[in-house]
């Protein structure tokens, strides 16, 4: 069963970007997601299955 991720998530990952930062923003959820870097800005396209096993947090803007 896929999580509920949903766009303007904040994912806090297991491992860090190479800035240092753990954060990631959703900018598109969907078979991939689109994730900005919350350190550097730097943005990535990851198969959902391959980020669903890397988040440790998923923070949801009130």
């Amino acid at each position: 069963m896929p999580m509920d991720i949903r766009v303007g998530d904040i994912l806090t990952m297991k491992k860090p970007h190479p800035c240092g930062s753990l954060q990631w923003l959703v900018l598109r959820s969907g078979m991939d997601f689109r994730l900005r870097c919350r350190g550097c800005g730097h943005e990535i396209m990851v198969p959902r299955s391959k980020a669903e096993k890397g988040i440790r947090q998923v923070e949801r803007p009130q």
